[in-house]
C-alpha cells in the first residue's frame, strides 16, 4: 500500500508516520480506526459545533475551535458567538465520513462536540456529570462515584448511560427532552450534590482542588455551551485510549487502558453499545431543577472563594507586618 491514500475523495498523507510520540500507532492505524467507527461516532457529532485537539509534528497539542483558512469549502461550518472570549467562532460541523477523514488527516485526535444541536441552541440534549478521581487513585473509585450518580438519578425517576472519558475518569450522560440550558445546569448541580450526600467520604463537589481532600470530584459545570468528548473519540494520551461505553452491570474489572484504537472495534463487534445503552430522552426532574437553583454555580463560587482567600491572606500579612513593626518599634511602612 502506498504511503498516501484517497478515501471518499479525501487525500490522506504521511500515513506510515507515528501519529505522535507515545501513541503506539501510526497515522494509518488512527485513520483506519476513525474510518471504521464513523457510522457509530458521527451521530454524536452531527449538527453540533465541533472543537478538536490536534497534534502536529514537532509541536505541542492544541485545541482548535476556529476552522483554519485552508479548510475545504465542502466542510460545513457554523458561526457561534463565544461569550467567554466575546467573539464569533467559525466551528466545523462533522456531519459525514469525508469531514471525519479530513480531520483525521489533520491529526485531529480528540473530538469535542457541544451539548446542543444547531436547531435548538438553548436546549442541551444531555445532562452530564464528569467524574474525576484524585491523582494516584484507582479507577474503581470513579466507577463507585458513578454508581452514586446512578442511584441519585433513580431517586428522581431518571436514567443515564456511562462511558469512560478516555483519560482517567468517566462521564454519566443523561438524555434530556426539551429543557432549557438554565434548567439543565441547575439540575446538574443538584444531581452532583445528591450523589455527594450519598457517600461524602467518597465523592465531593468542591471545585477548588485543594478542598477535595483526596475524594472523587463530581464536576457539574458541563452545561450550556460546554463540550464533552464524543463516545468512541480517541484521546491524546499514550496508547491512544478512546472514550468507550460501559455497562452498569459489568464494572468490576474495567480499566481505561482496556479501550484503545487497537481494541475498541473488537470489543463492540458489529453493534453500537453507546446507542444501545443510551435511554430515550426523558423529562428533566423538576425536583432537581428547583434544588439546583439554590446551589451556587461551582466556577462562580470558586472565583469568589479565591478572592476571599486572597483578601484574607493579604490581611493576615498586613497584620503580621504590623505586629513585627510594633515589636521592633519601626513603622510597617518605613523603608527597610
Amino acid at each position: 500500500m502506498s504511503k498516501d491514500d484517497v478515501r471518499d475523495g479525501v487525500q490522506l498523507t504521511n500515513l506510515d508516520q507515528p501519529l505522535f510520540d507515545g501513541a503506539g500507532a501510526t497515522k494509518r492505524e488512527f485513520v483506519d480506526y476513525l474510518d471504521a467507527i464513523a457510522d457509530r461516532m458521527l451521530p454524536g457529532l452531527r449538527d453540533r459545533p465541533l472543537s478538536v485537539v490536534r497534534i502536529l509534528r514537532g509541536q505541542d497539542a492544541f485545541m482548535q475551535k476556529n476552522v483554519p483558512k485552508y479548510t475545504p469549502e465542502w466542510v460545513k461550518t457554523v458561526t457561534v458567538w463565544a461569550e467567554a472570549s466575546k467573539r464569533e467562532i467559525s466551528y466545523a460541523l462533522c456531519d459525514d465520513r469525508p469531514t471525519l477523514l479530513w480531520f483525521a488527516n489533520q491529526r485531529a485526535v480528540e473530538y469535542h462536540p457541544t451539548l446542543f444541536r444547531l436547531d435548538q441552541r438553548d436546549r442541551p440534549t444531555h445532562l452530564v456529570l464528569d467524574i474525576d478521581p484524585p491523582e494516584g487513585a484507582a479507577f474503581r473509585v470513579a466507577l463507585d462515584a458513578a454508581l452514586l450518580v446512578r442511584q441519585a438519578l433513580a431517586e428522581v425517576g431518571m436514567r443515564g448511560a456511562l462511558k469512560t472519558s478516555g483519560a482517567k475518569g468517566v462521564h454519566v450522560m443523561v438524555p434530556i427532552a426539551g429543557a432549557a440550558t438554565e434548567e439543565v445546569a441547575a439540575a446538574t448541580r443538584a444531581l452532583a450534590v445528591r450523589a455527594e450526600r450519598l457517600d461524602p467520604a467518597l465523592a465531593t463537589t468542591a471545585f477548588v482542588r485543594e478542598d477535595r481532600e483526596g475524594k472523587v470530584f463530581l464536576d457539574s459545570t458541563r452545561a450550556g455551551g460546554a463540550t464533552v468528548v464524543a463516545a468512541y473519540s480517541p484521546r491524546l494520551r499514550a496508547g491512544l485510549p478512546v472514550s468507550f461505553p460501559l455497562s452498569w452491570d459489568e464494572l468490576d474489572s474495567v480499566q481505561p487502558a482496556d479501550f484503545t484504537v487497537h481494541t475498541a472495534l473488537g470489543l463492540m463487534g458489529s453493534g453500537d453499545p453507546w446507542a444501545e445503552r443510551m435511554p430515550e430522552p426523558q423529562p428533566l426532574s423538576e425536583i432537581l431543577v428547583e434544588e439546583g437553583r439554590l446551589i451556587p454555580i461551582a466556577r462562580v463560587a470558586a472565583m469568589h472563594e479565591g478572592k476571599r482567600r486572597a483578601r484574607a491572606r493579604r490581611e493576615a500579612d498586613e497584620t503580621a507586618a504590623g505586629e513585627t513593626a510594633e515589636a521592633t518599634g519601626q513603622s510597617p511602612d518605613a523603608p527597610a
